[in-house]
This record gives C-alpha cells, structure tokens and sequence, in this order.
C-alpha cells in the first residue's frame, strides 16, 4: 500500500512538471493570476467574504416570522384527584399538538441597524480579499523581477566564461610558439575557474529565485517552471512625487477602505448596542389541541377531543428593560471604546501606506542614480577593457591588468542591470499605490 501512494505522489508530481514544462515560460500576469486563485491565504480570505455574505442574510431574515411546530406526550402513574374531587389510583396520558409564529413589531431599530452593519462588515471582508490579492500580486512581482535580474546576471556570467575560454586557448597556443609563460596560462586558467564558478552561483541563485516563485504560486514543483526571458529598455525616470501618490492611494487602497469600512460598522454596532436601552414590542399567535385518556374513565374517541380540545391564541408581548444590572451601559461603553480603537487602526494604516509610499519614492530615487552612475561606470570600464584588451593582446600589458580590468567591467554590467530592476519595481510599485485594485 505505501508503494502505491509513493508511486502515486510521483505521478502526480510528474503530471505537474509536465504541465508546467508544456505550459512554457510563464508571464508575470500568468504568475499574479494564478498566484491570486491558487494562493491559500487568498482563498481564506475568499472563505471570509463568503462568511459576511450568510450573517448578512441572517440579520436580513430577522425581519420575517417564525413558525414553530411541537408535539408531546405525558404519562401520569399512581394516586391522583379525580374529577369527582376524591383521591384514586390512577394512570393518565396526555397528547398535546400546537404550532405557533411571533414576528417583531419594534425592537429599538435594532435589526435595521444589524442588517446596515453586517452589511459593511460584508463590504470590509471584501476590501481585506482585494487587499491580500494587492499583496500577493506584489510579492509575485518582486520574485519575478528578481527571476529576470538572475538571468541576465547569469547571461553576463556565460559570456565571461566563453570570453575566458577563448583566451586560454590563445594563450596556449601563445606558449607554445613560446610566447607566453606557464605563469599566465596558470592565471588565466585560475581565471576561467573563477568565471565557471561565478555562472555556477548565477545558475544556483536563478534556481532558488524560481523556487521562491513556484512556491508563491503554489505549484507542486518547480520542474519545468520558468519565466518569459525578455530585457526591459531603460527607465525614463518620470516619478510622481509621494503626496500625489498618497492623495490618489487613500481612495483606492482596499486596507483603507477596509478600515473606514468597518469604521461605519461600528457606528451600527452602537446603535444595536443602544437599542436595548427601548422597550420591545412581539405579535405572537397558535394554535394547539389536546387528547387525554384516564383508566377506568371513558374520555370520548381520539377524533372528538382534537376537535373539542382545539384552541387558538393571540398575543402582543411587551418588555420594557427597567434594571439589568448595567449590562447594557457597559455593552455601549465597550463598542465607544472599540470605535476609538478602530480610528487608531486607521490612523496606522495611513500612516504605514504614506511610509510605504515615501519608501519607494526614494527607493526609485536612488536606484536611478545608482542606474546614471552605473551607466557611466559602464561605459568608462567597457572602454579601458577594450583598450587594456588590446595592450595585453600587444604584449604592452601584462595579464595581472588585464583581469583587472574585466573583473571591473563584470561589475559595472551587474551594478547596471541591478539598478534598472529596482528601479522598474519600485517605479511600478508607485504606479501599483496610485491605481484602483484588479483582480
């Protein structure tokens, strides 16, 4: 048996990869879609919506009347009054039926009140749901931006190892013409080591950063995961500043109407909790009949006592709260208190979404200067490995230099691509703040 559930996880995980690998690579909409219908914190939350929606049909239902049923059944053994006002041993049954309805007619507006705030927990519970796809979609995209930076980290590495490679084999041949010492071939080939094992590390932290992406996204694996290669041009550096982003983000982001949402729930929850303080008014009405049998006595056929036996009420039930020992003030006092918790909550999440705001404003900022000066670094480390290049190629520089210098382009290339990313995430990531949600 355990054989057989091992064989099938292994199916299973096998169809998966196939799937994925049949799938091809994957966009970043592709990754946020799939994150946001498979990601379980996002389907609890879903679960949550949908618990808002039964306790907003509940309280609507209040309204109507209800309709109770019952039977029963008593045995009475032993000495008992008879109806001749003497004392006999006696056993008796009685079978009793009745049904009955009572409909609220004023309860201090209190299930109006209910319905408005079950209602905004509803709409609140709905904002939480859009804001846990807000946050899956950015963490999707920060993981698929870091996927791109990887790759091209790791393309900048296989190019060096091919270029590395090239050089050794002219410097063999170079030492066997005599040219060239054993000492530099041994440098050069350290070097080419040096730039395998940098692509080794580029391909093991590409690996992880899929990794960290398949399990976003809850696939099963990340065999045959991938994500579509492409090189993003350069960023144009137009930023909104962070007061405009904020201004437009108070009006879109679901933690914000999440918490005014409930905000407004709460003033329901007072006014319920005030309701208690009127008196309640009930319309209540039945019907009922009787069958009784006596030993010894004969008390008329089962057909006949349900008719004579049968009876109808009507009644209106008034209470009137006079003392209850302070339950209701304290009721209310404890909803005032929670509603100042809940403008300290909102308070806090303005405050926490400004800072995110300012945060990647001057995340953006100084990646695009980072960006400026790795262009220029770039441009002036390119240049003097070509030049270094050609000296060394010329014997007029030795090979010590050389690698000098192509480390330092290397760096430039990584400095450079490591910029563009963060600056398109955080520049995306305003954009994201100032833009109504979407599923």
């Amino acid at each position: 048996m355990k054989k057989i559930i091992l064989a099938g996880a292994a199916f299973a995980l096998a169809a998966a990869a196939f799937s994925q690998e049949a799938r091809g690579p994957w966009t970043l909409e592709e990754c946020i879609s799939w994150a946001q219908e498979h990601n379980i914190s996002v389907r609890q939350a879903g679960l949550a919506v949908r618990q808002a929606e039964v306790e907003l049909n509940t309280s609507q239902n209040s309204r109507l009347p209800d309709l109770n049923a019952s039977a029963g059944e008593n045995f009475s053994f032993g000495r008992g009054l008879t109806y001749e006002n003497t004392y006999a041993n006696t056993n008796t049954t009685s079978t009793s039926f009745s049904i009955g309805s009572s409909v609220p007619v004023f309860n201090g507006m209190r299930i109006k009140h209910q319905i408005l705030q079950d209602r905004l927990n509803l709409e609140a519970a709905s904002a939480d749901l859009e804001k846990m796809r807000d946050d899956i979609r950015l963490a999707v995209a920060q993981a698929y931006y870091q996927t791109l930076y990887n790759k091209e980290i790791l393309g900048i590495a296989m190019r060096q190892v091919e270029i590395d490679s090239l050089q050794l084999d002219r410097l063999i041949d170079i030492e066997k013409a005599g040219k060239a010492s054993q000492a530099e071939v041994a440098q050069q080939k350290a070097a080419l080591g040096n730039s395998r094992l940098s692509a080794t590390q580029a391909r093991i932290n590409l690996q992880v950063a899929l990794l960290d992406l398949s399990q976003l996204l809850e696939l099963p694996s990340p065999e045959g995961f991938d994500t579509v290669d492409f090189t993003p041009s350069d960023p144009d550096f137009m930023l909104p500043s962070p007061e405009m982003v904020y201004a437009d983000a108070l009006g879109y982001r679901p933690a914000i109407l999440a918490g005014e949402t409930r905000l407004k729930a709460i003033d329901e929850n007072l006014a319920v909790a005030k309701s208690y303080f009127y008196p309640s008014l009930s319309l209540s009405g039945g019907v009922g009949t009787n069958y009784y049998t006596t030993s010894g006595i004969n008390n008329g056929s089962f057909a006949d006592q349900m008719k004579n036996n049968f009876s109808q009420y009507i009644g209106i039930n008034l209470s009137i709260p006079i003392f209850n020992k302070f339950s209701i003030r304290n009721s209310v006092r404890s909803v005032e208190l929670s509603r100042l918790n809940q403008e300290l909550e909102l308070e806090n999440t303005r405050k926490s979404l400004y800072k995110e705001i300012q945060q990647a404003y001057y995340n953006a900022e100084a990646a695009a200067r980072r960006f400026e000066s790795s262009s220029a670094a770039l441009a002036s480390a390119k240049e003097s490995y070509d030049l270094m290049e050609a000296k060394y190629q010329s014997g007029k520089a030795n090979i010590t230099e050389y690698l000098q210098a192509r480390s330092t382009w290397l760096e430039a290339q990584s400095n450079l691509s490591q910029a563009r990313y963060e600056y398109l995430y955080q520049a995306g990531l305003l954009e994201f703040y100032r833009t109504p949600s979407r599923h």
